[in-house]
């Protein structure tokens, strides 16, 4: 099969990424589609989930759906230069991946040769494991930010948003494959859109929905449906994580201890005091705090990161340089902070208020059980707005 005709095999590189000057092109593009000032990352990012936010479900209609644990993208439908149907995948550090044409059709619901252009999806691309053990990418859709150049739809709530999605873009290529079922394998990715589930079906999601998925999960993401979209940190947005599962991405900062030779290094010459970089070094957690001028700046974390010498070996074996990387940390039973992963995805650490934000859903924490047990206080507050507004 052609390269340039079949699914993605890494979802952490879907396609080429555009080059400088291209580069800003489209991020002024996309920036103008959403008549916005900033060319910087559109993309709505959610709050930790905290025990206040159980009164927020109870007192507005929000949505849930599972929080997949893949990689997030923008999916920009455009025209290239020659007009030709042209896709990128905007990741979160605003790079811009071509997908070969030859990999996605978006078509019109009148026309099945014509295509989207001026359109921004927001969704998440995930690997899922078919029962045979092979791999399928799949681009879960969760919200729409423009359509053919229609940019109104970010002050219009949720459930319209998604009823645009689904009547003018998923409707019509769904309807492409039905009639054309063979040129699905030549796809990119599939495209679904993410099942929500009104806010009060959570036990459903822990029985039914969490346990037949095809990818990793990591939590939930409530998202309330009568808000507008909202471009950086959206306090409507709300990600529920299980209380052990709670992380925050921290900057590395490595200090490896100045030691003096012993008896055997001196005798090979080596005198003076000299950096050691075998032994498990002090490594320091930094957070972001914001940009100064241009230049990021960083207030080092109150804890430090735990390392063990079994684990410093294993680091040390891969070779990789580490200072300064961005890593996910989790906090272990005795509360010590632990390298979790690498998160190579993410150009910045999480800001302070994100880090206070997930510090308080750990202070703070929501576990499965009582998120189930506020189900019948957040369907009967559902019910009771529903009820007023058919009053009205």
């Amino acid at each position: 099969m052609d390269e340039s005709a079949r699914p993605l095999r890494d979802i952490a590189n879907p396609g080429i990424k555009a080059p400088g000057d291209l580069l800003r092109e489209l991020r002024a593009e996309v920036a103008n589609l959403l008549g916005r000032n900033s060319y910087s990352f559109p993309g709505a990012q959610p709050v930790s989930f905290a025990r206040r936010h159980l009164d927020e479900l109870r007192k507005e209609d929000y949505y849930v759906c599972e929080k997949s644990d893949g990689i997030r993208y923008l999916l920009y439908l455009t025209a290239d230069e020659h007009g030709g149907e042209c896709h990128y995948l905007i990741d979160r550090k605003n790079d811009y991946w071509w997908v070969h044409q030859r990999n996605l059709h978006f078509p019109l619901a009148h026309d099945r040769a014509a295509f989207h252009t001026g359109t921004l999806i927001d969704g998440e691309l995930v690997m899922d494991t078919l029962p045979d053990g092979s791999k399928e990418p799949k681009f879960l859709v969760f919200d729409l930010l423009a359509l053919d150049g229609k940019a109104d739809l970010l002050s219009k709530p949720l459930d319209k948003r998604l009823g645009y999605f689904k009547e003018h873009v998923m409707k019509p290529y769904k309807n492409l494959f039905a009639a054309f079922p063979e040129e699905l394998q030549y796809q990119a990715f599939k495209v679904e859109m993410k099942e929500m589930q009104f806010s009060y079906g959570i036990e459903m999601m822990f029985r039914e929905v969490l346990p037949s998925l095809k990818h990793q999960n990591d939590g939930l993401i409530f998202t309330c449906r009568t808000s507008p979209y909202q471009f950086g940190t959206d306090p409507h947005i709300l990600k529920w994580k299980a209380p052990h599962e709670n992380t925050v991405d921290f900057r590395l900062k490595l200090n490896f201890p100045l030691v003096e030779p012993n008896e055997l290094e001196r005798a090979d010459g080596q005198t003076e005091p000299f950096v050691d970089y075998e032994s498990v070094p002090d490594a320091r957690l930094l957070v972001f705090t914001g940009n100064e001028r241009g230049v990021p700046s960083y207030d080092e974390f109150k804890e430090p990161l735990y390392l063990t010498e079994d684990e410093w070996e294993t680091l040390k074996s891969w070779g990789d340089p580490l200072q300064d990387r961005i890593i996910e940390c989790c906090l272990d039973e005795q509360k010590r902070w632990r390298l979790y992963r690498f998160r190579d995805d993410k150009l910045e650490a999480n800001h302070v208020s994100t880090v206070n934000s997930v510090l308080e859903s750990i202070k703070d924490a929501v576990s499965d059980g009582e998120l189930m047990a506020a189900a019948k206080g957040i369907k009967d507050g559902w019910k009771m707005r529903q009820q007023q507004h058919r009053d009205h």
